[in-house]
């Protein structure tokens, strides 16, 4: 916030206040007084801690009262006096001024502006307005990262990722939650999904090798137009729900690369429960050990190859048949047919789905 804004507040009520007035920041330099010569100088109270500072407090004469929206206070007014009446004088004036700070941040802030669009806190006819209010571009091509910490360290990853991204003008970077930091960067708009995921395994080995922190990082679709950032951040929200269930071993996951798994996470789980059982007879699927379901898995990957299939399951072609034959009278798919393939894809998916019973957006 502007000292100029400060200095403005504490010039009107200098009349109102027949005593010396001021503010402090958390340095403990005075940045505005009724008494102009105090300005710039450093007050008596920087023995005082200001991350303890929460109520009133005496130091040589005057009376301070610390304020700020932070944990730790940015801000302190002092009152000349420390009778009744200027500790009542500073805490109106602490009220005063912690709102009139929140309301200039709300209103001039980029960051906060950012966030509330992100997170859809803001109605949407009134985005261009306040974009225009903050000079901000609001027409270039963005992209929305969530960071979720799934090993955390007493080293702050928020931090730390503000670090990589110090221009504050192009690129954004807020919590949403103790576990989860969002990234809103700017982006050349012809840019390739898989230079994103170069950003966010930079962004991840960073944090693993030099701090020892895991993350797993959701990536949205590229948007032009602040509008739609909202959109971004749900993708990407969705993105590392949806790798949470089937792709476990991912730790960078996009919305694009998605796949039918979007497909799936969007049905009702009363109809993926009601397909499992059109699709499979009554057992049929639960028959199925771990090494039949690891040769239908390596059957899928290599493409319904029976040959190939085999070669990489170090195994003879006709024991994969006779797998594959076993699978068929089981539940009644062959998986050398492409439909029966698809099908038996799709339930194994669902029947992962309804197992791991995901959060939705």
């Amino acid at each position: 916030m502007s000292n100029r804004l400060f200095q403005g507040v504490i010039h009107q009520m200098k009349d109102a206040v027949d005593r010396v007035i001021g503010i402090v920041d958390d340095t403990g330099t005075v940045i505005a007084s009724s008494d102009l010569s105090k300005i710039g100088t450093v007050s008596d109270c920087t023995s005082f801690d200001f991350t303890e500072a929460q109520e009133i407090f005496i130091r040589d004469g005057y009376t301070y009262k610390p304020f700020g929206a932070n944990i730790k206070p940015d801000y302190a007014v002092f009152v000349q006096g420390t009778d009744e009446i200027a500790i009542r004088y500073a805490s109106i004036m602490g009220i005063s001024l912690s709102n009139i700070k929140q309301y200039y941040d709300e209103k001039y802030d980029r960051a906060n502006f950012i966030k509330n669009v992100v997170l859809d806190n803001i109605l949407r006819g009134d985005v261009y307005v306040k974009a225009r209010e903050l000079h901000f571009n609001a027409d270039v091509t963005r992209v929305v990262l969530l960071m979720r910490i799934v090993s955390p360290n007493e080293v702050s990853a928020y931090d730390i990722i503000q670090n990589l991204f110090p221009d504050k003008s192009k690129d954004f970077v807020f919590n949403i939650s103790e576990a989860d930091i969002v990234l809103v960067k700017e982006i050349k708009p012809n840019i390739n999904m898989k230079d994103l995921e170069k950003l966010a395994n930079s962004i991840s080995d960073t944090l693993s090798s030099e701090f020892y922190t895991r993350i797993n990082v959701g990536i949205g679709t590229c948007v032009t137009g602040i509008k739609d950032l909202a959109r971004s951040f749900k993708e990407a929200q969705i993105a590392l729900e949806v790798g949470k269930v089937f792709d476990t071993d991912k730790t960078i996951i996009t919305y694009e690369n998605l796949g039918i798994a979007r497909l799936i996470y969007q049905l009702p789980t009363t109809l993926c429960d009601t397909f499992l059982r059109e699709v499979f007879k009554r057992g049929s699927i639960e028959s199925l050990d771990n090494e039949t379901l690891f040769t239908i898995q390596k059957f899928f990957e290599n493409n319904l190859n029976v040959s190939e299939t085999s070669r990489r399951l170090f195994v003879h072609r006709n024991t994969l048949v006779y797998r594959l034959e076993k699978i068929k009278k089981l539940t009644g798919l062959d998986l050398r047919e492409f439909d029966h393939a698809i099908v038996f894809k799709i339930a194994l998916m669902v029947k992962k789905y309804l197992s791991a019973n995901p959060v939705k957006f």
